[in-house]
């Protein structure tokens, strides 16, 4: 039984490449991008798989190349210090490979089963968390997740380009809603509660 339950709690190979992914916020993105799709009109539930499927792909690989980023700085923290590079698990080519890999199969997902429209905007999607947020905004301002935000509001514009092969002004105030969402929902998570408080008992200049 003791053998049983300890083989059960170690991390294996499959629940490595998962946890790469991130799918707790993946679900969030894959609800934003769904619900345009009604709103735009009446999608087919091959279309809804396809841009799930191809979203989840997106996503999963922005989070795989920005744990590559940030594997500097996830050995600094206990929250972090435990993902696979830090804790040694995987190598840091590997885990970006992973996620290349995972964006590539996404983008030619998107445009040969939707349109290309689609498959550009998850493609700026992933270019902007990856590049602007993780590797730009995240190390150069407390401010990140409010510039930040955009990367999280691609997914209504990819859902409605996905509906229609276009993008209006509703696809543009959906954008925009969930823009102006993040920054709120972000203050509220458990860790910033963390660094607030870090914050606060280093004093002003604290580094969290």
């Amino acid at each position: 039984m003791d053998i049983t339950v300890r083989d059960r709690s170690e991390p294996t190979l499959l629940r490595d490449l998962v946890m790469l992914t991130k799918p707790r916020i993946i679900s969030l993105l894959l609800v934003t991008t769904i619900a345009p799709m009604f709103v735009a009109g009446n999608p087919g539930w091959l279309l809804c798989v396809v841009v799930l499927v191809g979203g989840y792909l997106m996503a999963g690989g922005a989070n795989a190349v920005n744990m590559y980023l940030d594997r500097d700085i996830d050995t600094q923290m206990s929250r972090t210090r435990l993902r696979p590079i830090p804790s040694g698990r995987m190598g840091a080519r590997a885990v970006l490979a992973f996620g290349v890999a995972l964006a590539t199969a996404a983008t030619f997902l998107l445009a040969r089963f939707t349109n290309v429209l689609t498959a550009v905007l998850a493609l700026a999607g992933f270019y902007f968390y990856v590049f602007v947020y993780t590797r730009w905004l995240k190390r150069t301002t407390p401010q990140n997740i409010v510039i930040g935000g955009a990367a999280g509001a691609f997914p209504p514009l990819v859902g409605w380009a996905a509906m229609t092969g276009t993008i209006d002004l509703t696809a543009v105030y959906l954008f925009l809603i969930v823009f102006y969402w993040t920054p709120p929902l972000g203050a509220r998570t458990p860790q910033a509660a963390r660094l607030r408080a870090r914050r606060r008992s280093n004093g002003p200049a604290g580094v969290g």
